[in-house]
């Protein structure tokens, strides 16, 4: 046998072996799905993972609504806090276009009412001190609407359950804030997650776009991203072709996608998508598409968040191998959200993972199930070489 056909031989042998092993990770990744499936509180789940680098290209669904009807790849689900990524995007190409910079103080384009007693803290009014930096990566102080206790009467959690049928405004959900809660800190002086500051970040960018948000989101991003399963729930169908059917979404035993009432998640929440459009989103983002490679890297100025995560401007980023030693120095850069839905990418194997499993009791159990998924692609990886 001479040394070309010897090597002929060899690579053909490296690629079924590839093959094989392809084949055996996606068995286990549908096996890791359809465990998520068999839990009695998910009701439904989407899943698209995808690398380039590896060759995949991976699409569950499963599950149906509360009719019996099967869900598919179309069916739009909620995003929850996944939406910041976007809002901040949107800031960060503002920036890019001259209308503002975030190291400026809110102050100076938001109107007088809306930033008087915005933050004050222990007897001192740091309402004009924030800056639209630390509301990017929640490090102004403010109060989380959402989450935080009020100081008497129940909290907004709460209260959507109390006054479903409600359609909140952003100035509404502000004015709780300043009438109900209290800042954590000065303005850069800690970290505390809060939506109250993209909603700040919403009214910042339909003051200098003079137009609604989900315009300014359709015709910067979904449109040239062709995003036709995306949109602001409660808002406005955004692409001429109406996306399906919303998946729906849970709250343990609760069904809570048709509340009204979830009209309070705007900025920092409200997006409904498939994980092919959160795909497409995510990759154009990392490929400079939407900013350029200054604006991502600033994006990814990282403050701690909790053990083995930090967060950016709208972005997370997991380092995973303080929660589990084994995956060594993988990461996942993106964002996630309070429905179980995530977002992420693992630069290192070039992986993309999208989805959810619409159930907020799964908001900390689906970063298992991605760790779970790249403990296979790591393996696929390095065969790979």
């Amino acid at each position: 046998m001479n040394v070309k056909t010897t090597i002929i031989l060899w690579l053909f042998a490296c690629s079924v072996t590839y093959a094989q092993k392809m084949e055996r990770a996606e068995q286990k990744v549908d096996s890791l799905f359809q465990q998520q499936m068999q839990q009695p509180s998910v009701r439904n789940a989407f899943l698209t993972v995808h690398s380039e680098q590896l060759g995949i290209d991976w699409n569950y669904a499963a599950g149906q609504f509360k009719a019996g009807t099967p869900v598919t790849e179309n069916n739009p689900f909620l995003t929850t806090s996944i939406a910041k990524t976007f809002t901040a995007t949107l800031i960060m190409m503002l920036q890019e276009e001259g209308k503002l910079e975030i190291e400026d103080p809110l102050a100076e384009y938001l109107s007088t009412d809306l930033i008087q007693g915005l933050h004050v803290y222990k007897g001192t009014d740091y309402s004009k001190e924030i800056k639209i930096k630390q509301l990017l990566q929640h490090t102004s102080g403010l109060p989380d609407y959402f989450e935080d206790a009020p100081k008497e009467g129940p909290n907004f959690m709460e209260m959507l359950f109390i006054q479903p049928g409600r359609t909140w405004q952003p100035q509404e959900t502000i004015q709780f804030s300043k009438t109900n809660l209290t800042p954590h800190f000065p303005p850069g002086k800690g970290y505390h997650y809060s939506d109250t500051e993209y909603v700040l970040l919403g009214l910042l960018i339909e003051e200098l776009a003079q137009k609604p948000l989900h315009e300014v989101l359709a015709q910067k991003i979904l449109i040239p991203l062709n995003m036709r399963n995306t949109y602001m729930h409660l808002r406005s169908k955004l692409i001429d072709t109406a996306p399906g059917k919303l998946a729906e979404l849970y709250m343990d035993d609760t069904e809570i996608s048709s509340f009204k009432s979830l009209s309070a998640d705007w900025a920092g929440g409200g997006l409904a998508t498939s994980s092919k459009d959160l795909l497409k989103f995510h990759k154009a983002l990392n490929e400079k598409k939407l900013v350029s490679q200054k604006g991502l890297r600033q994006m990814q100025t990282w403050v701690n968040e909790s053990f083995g995560l930090e967060y950016g401007y709208g972005l997370r980023k997991f380092q995973l191998k303080k929660l589990d030693p084994s995956l060594g120095n993988l990461t996942l850069v993106g964002h996630s959200g309070t429905s179980g839905a995530f977002m992420y990418y693992c630069p290192e194997v070039d992986v993309y993972m999208t989805g959810t499993f619409n159930q907020t009791a799964n908001q900390k159990r689906h970063v298992v199930f991605m760790m779970q998924v790249l403990a296979q692609l790591k393996s696929l990886s390095k065969a790979k070489g």
